[in-house]
């Protein structure tokens, strides 16, 4: 292998850390994917002012960095996003964030990863793109239908559909019930696909005879996962950081539950938000689970 190829990972990385390393002087969290990386932090609605400009104050010291290391931060290309429970939405900012010499007006909804993420966290956004997609690729699907066998028709809505409702599913944890239905109304139109059933025909026998969980079984089956690999330490560190045991904690080490392989469940203000976060919503999904499964060594068993 080349020297070139090996050296261009290992700078990379430790540029990596060094920007990581930058905006965490400023107190604020980032994360950071490819080429990718998001700055955040959290505050009361009477802080807002203070954490703008210390925002605008990161960027600059990160557009430095870059400049002084050949590199350039795309100031047209930087979003800001404002999120908060909906009781707390006229408490958004609305002025413009100062982004290097730019002004940048906070928007509604970001692209993240795939995943759409607006300002009320309600995931409404997201789920309109993945029903919208789900079902232009189901018409697509159903114009060819005829002239396929059904192994190669399951295989099509597998990929093209099925894929699309359990991508990143996880932070679905907690949505409204009528987000969820709709979603299931995407599972249900695949299946009566395959099976070139009537929507008057009941769903039910028809997603058990493709072995399909209905949408909060799978999100909940996906938060059971990631717990799982966080705490076999094969999921990323920001995630495996988050789970704790009730063994480790020292105010349950009496308790019954310390000798079983449940997970600390954290405090909660708002079930709305609160519940919703990941260490919540999968320490809870966890719990759920019987102690034979919770201790299995295998994902594959798992």
């Amino acid at each position: 292998m080349p020297q070139g190829s090996v050296l261009r990972p290992i700078l990379f990385l430790l540029y990596t850390a060094d920007l990581l390393q930058l905006v965490k002087s400023h107190h604020l969290t980032p994360h950071a994917y490819a080429d990718d990386t998001q700055i955040y932090s959290a505050c009361r609605p009477a802080d807002v002012d203070r954490l703008q400009d210390s925002m605008s104050v990161c960027v600059d010291d990160v557009s430095c960095w870059m400049a002084a290391n050949r590199l350039q931060l795309n100031h047209t290309k930087t979003e800001v996003l404002w999120c908060s429970s909906t009781r707390r939405q006229h408490q958004i900012p609305g002025r413009a964030v100062r982004i290097g010499s730019t002004a940048v007006n906070p928007v509604s909804t970001v692209r993240d990863l795939g995943i759409m993420l607006d300002a009320g966290v309600t995931m409404s956004a997201h789920i309109s793109a993945v029903v919208k997609a789900s079902f232009a690729a189901l018409r697509r699907i159903r114009s060819v239908r005829r002239s396929i066998p059904r192994h190669a028709l399951l295989t099509l809505i597998q990929a093209l559909v099925v894929s699309k409702v359990d991508y990143c599913n996880s932070v679905l944890a907690g949505v409204s019930d009528t987000q969820l239905r709709r979603l299931q109304s995407v599972l249900n139109a695949a299946a009566r696909l395959v099976f070139s059933a009537r929507r008057s025909e009941h769903i039910t026998p028809l997603l058990r005879e493709l072995h399909w969980l209905r949408v909060p079984e799978r999100i909940k089956f996906q938060l059971c996962v990631l717990a799982f690999r966080c705490l076999h330490i094969t999921a990323p560190r920001y995630l495996a950081e988050t789970l704790q045991l009730t063994t480790s904690c020292s105010s349950r080490r009496r308790l019954r539950s310390a000798d079983t392989s449940t997970l600390n469940v954290p405090a909660t203000r708002r079930r709305t938000l609160g519940d919703r976060a990941f260490p919540v919503a999968a320490a809870r999904a966890w719990n759920s689970l019987p102690p034979s499964v919770r201790d299995v060594q295998s994902l594959a068993t798992f």
